[in-house]
């Protein structure tokens, strides 16, 4: 696609200007000190040609610094002054070419030599070249447009809207050309994420008239052709079922392209422990879509647009796979843990994840076999678990057993289940073992704008349930949770770091109704404080309180927190780092008329790790006048 850069008269290197625009970001193998001499084969060892001295602004210098071709040859061997002073001559023009890419376009350019000092015949050559690069150009006019049969789509309007709103190149700013590159780019990229995966620039140009420092900028997209999703294809299966496997993708299958779609249905994939390595990619022989049938509103869309199936080029995992982790935590300490996963269980075709975890106080053994989706996306599951954890004041060996059935959609999970339970709790003054049979719903939508590392959007968990306890006694009885976090964006973005600051809002409910005096398994009931709930508490020590004022689990909680999380820079990086002052308040009991809250405040700090976001918190619980750290992994919602 052609780039050009008409430059008026009297302009000097005019010509020259787009090719170094062109080979600029070829410029990379000059980038360190002395790589172009190295590139060269060239002994960087040995005592320099000539020293090389930049007098210039700060970014021009910079650049300057990083690209001048005269500084190739400081360490050429045996370097003649003729030589050198044809390098002299050429570098004013490759000053220009340069400075002409920050906008710069009526410099003034001085080169200086320096002969070797007669009373140090060792010291090198000295070259300065000064440079004032003049007033910068500023963009007089800018224009964004589109040609082609889409041209005026109208269910491609808003993306037209967004490229012609959010164009950064507004007259008055200084014309660089990586503005007008990135400006470009942005726009084509604006297309490409979503309905037209061909789009490109159809013409673009800068005029730029150096007599008056002004330039001159239009850019036209061609969106190309509408495209839709069409049937998802596994390339490369052999031991999984590819009509079921694809499943779990949930592709959005005749709806219009998205990128992000597709990379979030290439996660799932690759989530799903079936495959290593997972590529999604439009097929190459898109097949037209027929209008015949498609409901009114969809119809311009099925006139237009090309229904093309997505190819899924995968690497299937192995049938079996052992993982040792080691590991710590500021709520149970270090533990040790050993995962078996059997992608195929021999009778049942379902997945198996089997899970043994050593752990001074948490330690447990569980597995939890998933079948693949339905042609509804509905997933049968079974799931057992034995467990030794902390209840308050006591710890509690138990048992459980699940089956059910589960789907998840894009935004919205939903789960059914039956769900046994026994507990028995040590200590004296310990409640007595109970049992019980629960059958479950749960819901929950996550409207986060990335699940992994989200900054806005908000999540919403409900579950109900209703059973019966089986031992000491029968007596049935309910239970109700829910969950709801947001993260809100605040004012404008911060002038460092150029991003957002947040306010997370977090809370959680839940309630087990039952008769005052009947026995239930402490694993349904409640307990808080922690890492996740409430900081400045140890792990599960919130509680409700026995006759001798032990903490024990409850029927009743309530928690809410409050974060301030503002992007802050560290060392120079401004996109990783976030500084939070929190509030968190919660508190379980069995009366509402004693239950007493806990508060806990602090600061803390977040990193973008590569694995997820890693935060270390320091809170101070008002209530146990204790100060604690609490580390944590990953998002949880």
């Amino acid at each position: 696609m052609p780039r050009i850069y008409p430059i008026k008269k009297p302009a000097i290197g005019s010509a020259l200007f787009l090719g170094a625009a062109l080979l600029l970001s070829g410029c990379g193998v000059l980038s360190s000190k002395d790589n172009g001499a190295e590139a060269m084969g060239i002994d960087t060892s040995g005592p320099p040609a000539f020293s090389l001295e930049v007098d210039a602004p700060k970014q021009v210098r910079e650049l300057l610094e990083k690209h001048l071709e005269l500084r190739r040859f400081r360490f050429q061997p045996d370097l003649q002054r003729r030589e050198l002073t044809r390098l002299l001559g050429a570098t004013d023009a490759n000053v220009r070419e340069l400075i002409g890419t920050l906008g710069y376009f009526s410099p003034t350019v001085t080169v200086e030599l320096s002969d070797t000092p007669e009373e140090d015949a060792e010291a090198p050559r000295k070259v300065v070249v000064k440079v004032d690069p003049g007033p910068p150009t500023l963009i007089e006019e800018s224009k964004v447009g589109f040609t082609g049969p889409n041209a005026g789509d109208d269910l491609g309007l808003s993306q037209r809207l967004q490229i012609e709103e959010t164009w950064p190149l507004k007259p008055g700013e200084p014309f660089t050309q990586s503005a007008w590159s990135g400006a470009k780019n942005g726009g084509l990229k604006e297309l490409q994420k979503r309905r037209y995966p061909l789009a490109r620039i159809d013409s673009s140009l800068a005029d730029i008239d150096a007599d008056t420092n002004r330039a001159r900028v239009n850019v036209s997209y061609d969106p190309g052709p509408a495209y839709t999703f069409g049937p998802l294809q596994m390339e490369g299966a052999e031991r999984y079922d590819p009509v079921r496997t694809a499943r779990i993708a949930r592709l959005p299958q005749g709806q219009e392209y998205d990128l992000q779609a597709m990379l979030d249905a290439q996660q799932r994939l690759v989530g799903s422990g079936y495959y290593d390595s997972v590529f999604l990619t439009l097929a190459d022989a898109p097949q037209q879509a027929q209008g015949a049938g498609a409901a009114d509103g969809d119809a311009q869309r099925q006139e237009t647009a090309i229904t093309s199936p997505v190819i899924a080029k995968v690497r299937e995992a192995k049938l079996q796979k052992w993982v040792f982790g080691v590991g710590a935590s500021t709520d149970t300490g270090a533990r040790l843990s050993v995962d078996h996963i059997y992608n195929k269980v021999p009778g049942l075709d379902w997945r198996a994840v089997s899970k043994l975890q050593l752990d001074r106080r948490n330690p447990l053994i569980s597995t939890q076999l998933t079948g693949l989706p339905d042609a509804d996306l509905w997933r049968w599951f079974t799931s057992a678990k034995l467990e030794r954890a902390p209840a308050g004041d006591f710890y509690t060996n138990s048992a459980q057993l699940r089956f059910g059935r589960a789907k998840a959609e894009e935004r919205i999970e939903r789960n059914m289940y039956l769900q046994y339970d026994y507990a028995k709790t040590q200590g004296s003054g310990a409640p007595p073992g109970a049992s019980s049979l629960l059958a479950n719903y749960g819901w929950s939508a996550r409207y986060f704008d990335n699940n992994i590392l989200p900054t806005a959007g908000f999540g919403l968990a409900v579950e109900g349930g209703a059973g019966t306890t089986l031992t000491p006694q029968r007596t049935p009885f309910g239970r109700v949770t829910g969950r709801w976090l947001s993260l809100i964006p605040l004012g404008e973005r911060d002038e460092e770091t150029k991003r957002h600051s947040r306010l997370q809002l977090k809370a959680s409910v839940g309630a087990v109704m039952a008769k005052k005096d009947v026995d239930l398994p402490t694993t349904i009931m409640f307990l808080t404080g922690g890492d996740n709930t409430v900081r400045g508490y140890g792990y599960q020590t919130i509680g409700a309180r026995t006759d001798n004022g032990r903490v024990i689990a409850g029927r009743y909680l309530a928690m809410g927190s409050v974060e301030w999380q503002r992007p802050i820079a560290i060392k120079g990086n401004t996109q990783d780092f976030e500084h939070a002052l929190f509030i968190d308040a919660g508190t379980v009991g069995d009366d509402f008329n004693r239950m007493y809250m806990r508060v806990g405040m602090g600061t803390g700090l977040r990193w973008k790790s590569p694995v997820g976001p890693i935060q270390a918190d320091l809170a101070w619980g008002a209530q146990d006048h204790r100060l604690r750290l609490h580390l944590r992994l990953g998002f949880t919602f």
